[in-house]
């Protein structure tokens, strides 16, 4: 057998070399990725007494169970490895960008006549942004969704590229295939598909639209000119007007482009501003002197208090996805890893890029101003949640009254378990915030500690595990736990919380019968009008959790039998067996059908439903 090794086992093992570690926790799940210049210096220095850590470290170190490592040849490849990984798992204590999967690129197709549009989803071979793949370029991404869809009618003004997608290639062009459509014969489109323009002028079209993109359409806008003037000159008017709108285009979108620079040079401009757990990072692309665009970036920060980690760990993010570097990134912190960085940048750039922060001058008046952006939009973050947190449900103010509890119920979360004659039993737990289910808390649970079908030790385990982790986490507790069940269930959920030190959170037990609301204390079912919003809202959570663990259970099962109770019984195969248990959700459900009922819903023969009710039956001693 393979040797286990502790993590102090691994702590002496680790090597010096430079290289990437990954901290997982007690459940193998990663919760922070790092590089080290020296593996063994850098990592074993989160585990040394009175080492000033930081808040985030403080509140990281005790989580971690395990750490793996990858060695590498040099800082810089760390430095890469370590974005990849980032970017992969997002892991709890790194910052991560939110919603990164929806920002928007233009992706400029790799065929022998590109198509250029909006997408959101980078295909896969396209992981790359800016470089040429399988799947074509990728710029961006974006943040401005409104500033962006017009730059692409000013592109389809200024450059006639097709706006089908159909394939064409030498084969389809040769067998006439295809047809010009109207584009062609407004002007908007030189018929490629035809074979009307030459795959070589058509790519020289595409690389200027590349340029322009970037920034560079002063050598577009002085091309048109000496087309215009050439046109005019030869009598071509037609051709001149065309050339002349295009120009007026160009000069129409770049009057809208501040002036942020005197020196013309192309660069960025990065900060960020955090509060808590969440901050924003600003880009100003600035190209020519001229501000080209502003993306703001919503983030998931771990430690407001860590300016240098949080800003480039925000660059790193940014520049793994984006697709044209500057060769000037001006920046609103020092760091110690500028070599690395800058190193790293230029390679993706494909020339020398400088980290540059500034102190005085020109320079720093971008920074504060990037700052000033940053710091408005987190205010506009702030004042949001304010907001929400005034707007108060009708539902939420209802079940506050009617429960009688001190804070309204914002936070709901609720817990029901599911198995079929104890086999395979789970748990699950949804969440409500503001009368809205909140799925991305939704949990789910494998119950470990109890043997059979014992529903009452069973909410014991999962309420303590749920809430233990929570006051590990130091994450957010609930106004009010929901519980499936009467007097049992609910009996057994207070005693878990009270051992955890949670007695004073509000828990009650909502019966399926007769929709009876049970609290703590109190034999007799509490009284709520049946048609109050609150009873509503209660049934609500607890359908849900009830469907979650139904839907969890059957998954599980589906998984973890290989045999059923049902496979040997004549009649019965895969596709019967599968139809039976999406109708069924147990034994007992089948068990307490009729035959015909189970014939009907199930499709199957009269005497293949006797034979698996008479199963059922006789399995659950009915």
């Amino acid at each position: 057998m393979p040797e286990t090794l502790t993590l102090q086992d691994k702590l002496k093992r680790l090597p010096r070399s430079s290289g990437v570690y990954l901290f997982k926790d007690a459940s193998g799940d990663i919760i922070y990725i790092g590089k080290a210049k020296v593996l063994r210096n850098r990592v074993r220095s989160y585990f040394q007494a009175n080492s000033g850590k930081d808040v985030k470290t403080r509140r990281m170190v005790p989580k971690i169970a395990d750490l793996d490592w990858i060695v590498l040849a040099s800082e810089m490849e760390a430095l890469i490895t370590e974005q990849d990984l980032v970017r992969h798992h997002q892991p709890r204590y790194n910052l991560n960008l939110k919603d990164d999967k929806s920002y928007p690129y233009i992706r400029i197709t790799n065929e022998p006549f590109p198509q250029v549009f909006l997408t959101r989803r980078m295909e896969q071979g396209g992981s790359l942004p800016g470089s040429v793949s399988e799947t074509g370029r990728y710029l961006g991404p974006y943040t401005d969704t409104k500033r962006l869809r017009e730059t692409l009618q000013v592109l389809h003004k200024i450059f006639p590229i097709r706006t089908c997608i159909y394939n064409i290639t030498d084969e389809s062009i040769h067998k006439g295939k295809h047809k010009v459509c109207l584009d062609y014969h407004i002007k908007r489109c030189e018929g490629p598909c035809e074979g009307l323009v030459s795959q070589e002028h058509y790519q020289e079209m595409i690389r200027q639209v590349t340029h322009f993109l970037q920034g560079r359409s002063d050598e577009i806008a002085a091309r048109l000119k000496d087309e215009m003037q050439a046109a005019s000159q030869e009598l071509r008017y037609e051709d001149a007007t065309r050339s002349r709108d295009q120009l007026q285009a160009i000069q129409h979108y770049t009057d809208r482009q501040a002036i942020l620079s005197q020196d013309f040079g192309d660069r960025d401009v990065l900060a960020i501003d955090v509060a808590s757990t969440y901050g924003v990072g600003v880009v100003f692309r600035v190209r020519k002197g001229k501000l080209l665009g502003k993306e703001k970036f919503d983030l998931a920060v771990a430690d407001p208090q860590e300016r240098e980690e949080n800003f480039y760990g925000f660059l790193k993010l940014y520049y793994s996805q984006t697709g044209f570097i500057p060769g000037e990134i001006i920046v609103q912190e020092p760091t110690t890893d500028q070599p690395a960085l800058e190193a790293w940048l230029s390679e993706r750039a494909g020339g020398k890029v400088r980290l540059v922060h500034p102190q005085r001058g020109e320079k720093a008046r971008l920074v504060r101003m990037a700052l000033r952006n940053a710091t408005l939009m987190l205010n506009e973050i702030k004042l949001q949640k304010a907001r929400r947190q005034e707007l108060l449900p009708a539902s939420v103010e209802s079940l506050q009254e009617d429960l009688g509890l001190e804070v309204p119920p914002r936070r709901i979360e609720g817990f029901d378990n599911s198995n079929i004659q104890g086999a395979h039993p789970v748990s699950a737990m949804v969440c409500f915030v503001d009368g809205k289910p909140r799925k991305s808390d939704y949990r789910k649970y494998h119950i470990k500690t109890v043997e059979g079908a014992d529903d009452f030790a069973s909410i014991y385990e999962v309420v303590s595990r749920r809430y233990r982790r929570v006051l590990d986490e130091g994450t957010q507790l609930p106004d009010l736990v929901l519980i499936d069940g009467g007097k049992g269930q609910l009996s057994m959920a207070r005693a878990a919380l009270d051992d955890l030190g949670l007695s004073y959170l509000p828990a009650i037990g909502l019966a399926k019968r007769l929709e009876e609301v049970f609290r703590p204390g109190h034999s007799e079912p509490f009284n709520i009008p049946k048609h109050s919003p609150g009873l509503t809202l209660l049934r609500r959570v607890r359908d849900e959790a009830h469907r979650f663990a139904v839907t969890f259970h059957r998954r599980t099962r589906g998984k973890a039998m290989t045999t059923s109770v049902l496979d040997d019984l004549p009649g019965i195969g895969p596709q019967r067996l599968k139809a039976i248990w999406q109708v069924f959700g147990s034994l007992e459900e089948i068990a307490n059908a009729e035959a015909k009922e189970i014939a009907e819903k199930a499709k199957l023969p009269q005497a293949v439903a006797k034979a698996v009710r008479e199963r059922a039956r006789e399995v659950g001693g009915l």
